[in-house]
């Protein structure tokens, strides 16, 4: 009656991953963005960006913050965050619309210049990321959430190797978040309706 569609009903009443809870705008970045495979360069610099800005806060924080993000910084177009000013990121300092940690701010521009170097060495991120897991995304077998790690063997690599290129902010934890977050990891647990909607495609894209 209200013109909501029987799929949008059946998502709300669905179980999900205990974290996004009730809260809308984690709820729908849960259920349209969380855990699909990301490919795009841009798309995976400005989420390892935003992963790292999230350091000692809780992802929500940054959510709610991420569209103000992408228009200070240039929407996390990679050459051009490399050529932002001493002067633009100093006053960025003062703007509430961001988290306002100058060693969080600054690697923003200093994360664009190491990415640079990867898309020069290897082609373009996707290929750097996605040789960690053989070009497919793992399957995190539907665990529950008490079983779920807050790093692995896996981001333990992938945060040395981006630490040897001049990374910041990218602790082996940050990794793992990247790591579910970009699908590279199905890590939606196994009573989620998302796990199984996200593993099938995972499957046929094998």
């Amino acid at each position: 009656e209200d013109g909501r569609s029987c799929v949008d009903v059946a998502q709300q009443l669905a179980a999900r991953c205990f974290w996004c809870g009730d809260d809308p705008e984690y709820v729908a970045y849960h259920d349209t963005e969380w855990g699909i495979p990301v490919r795009d360069d841009r798309h995976l610099f400005e989420l390892l960006c935003l992963e790292g800005q999230q350091a000692g806060l809780s992802w929500i924080v940054v959510l709610r913050k991420r569209a103000y993000y992408r228009k200070v910084f240039n929407d996390f177009q990679i050459g051009p965050v490399s050529r932002i000013k001493d002067k633009t990121l100093e006053h960025l300092l003062e703007d509430k619309g961001v988290i306002r940690n100058r060693l969080k701010l600054f690697s923003i521009r200093s994360n664009a210049h190491a990415a640079l170097a990867i898309q020069k060495e290897f082609g373009s991120l996707e290929s750097y990321f996605w040789q960690f897991v053989d070009n497919h995304p793992i399957d995190g077998g539907g665990r529950s959430a008490s079983d779920i790690p807050a790093k692995t063997e896996l981001s333990d690599a992938l945060s040395k190797d981006l630490k040897k290129r001049g990374f910041k902010f990218i602790g082996s934890t940050i990794c793992y978040a990247f790591l579910q977050a970009g699908g590279f990891i199905n890590d939606h647990v196994g009573e989620c309706f998302r796990y199984s909607e996200q593993k099938e495609v995972n499957d046929k894209n094998c």
